[in-house]
């Protein structure tokens, strides 16, 4: 289950980046220490300009955590879109971590199983599964075409003039199933039901967001990366 807990898992590479991305001399290194300890004064450090400007600059020579990275880039764009929950930055940089790794995008009832995945074999599980299950399926589908709809937005329009499903077709599905998993109590457990609602409201606006995120900061190939979808 994604959560937004990217910052709660930065590592200490991940500071020793800041630090020496931001520090103009051995002054500032051991105040910039001194502020990374402090949760706020931690997150204004992380908005400034100059770490996606090391991030993209140093491209594949980088020792920081898979966390930070998506969590930086996924800041600077939903902030560049007038989205400035911290939060919900957190949850997208969670998602695009987790689903940029092998079998990331697995759906829950298929766990233990590999291969291709489809939209409407999850809508399908949704028939017959448990509450709890329910709420998994469902935040996995909101999850699944925001991230298909905002990386691989043009890789669908493509597959979609060949009959698969269009952009549209993914923000409807993922902003209905984010907004019925955001009065579950589950996600009120984990705290995460103010991020079902505001991906709900706000799909659209964020999945522009990855789309400037996945052609202007991430060196994707659509055919090779992107999974068969219907």
């Amino acid at each position: 289950m994604i959560r937004a807990n990217c910052r709660e898992r930065f590592t200490a590479s991940d500071f020793g980046f800041v630090v020496r991305t931001l520090a103009r001399s051995q002054t500032d290194g051991v105040s910039l220490v001194d502020l990374l300890s402090d949760s706020e004064t931690r997150d204004a450090v992380l908005d400034h300009p100059r770490l996606v400007e090391a991030i993209l600059s140093n491209a594949g020579q980088l020792s920081i955590s898979s966390q930070f990275y998506f969590y930086v880039l996924a800041r600077h764009v939903l902030r560049q879109a007038g989205i400035l929950d911290r939060k919900l930055c957190d949850y997208v940089g969670s998602l695009l971590e987790t689903f940029s790794r092998v079998n990331g995008m697995q759906p829950p009832h298929l766990a233990d199983e590999r291969g291709r995945q489809y939209i409407s074999d999850m809508l399908i599980a949704l028939t017959k599964a448990t509450a709890e299950q329910s709420f998994l399926l469902r935040a996995h589908v909101g999850n699944y075409s925001l991230f298909i709809s905002g990386i691989f937005h043009e890789n669908t329009q493509r597959r979609s003039l060949r009959g698969g499903p269009d952009l549209k077709f993914y923000e409807q599905i993922g902003r209905t199933n984010y907004g019925v998993v955001a009065s579950h109590a589950t996600a009120r457990r984990c705290e995460l039901h103010d991020v079902y609602e505001e991906l709900a409201d706000r799909f659209r606006e964020v999945r522009l967001a990855l789309n400037q995120l996945a052609e202007q900061l991430l060196n994707l190939d659509d055919e090779y990366h992107a999974p068969r979808i219907l």
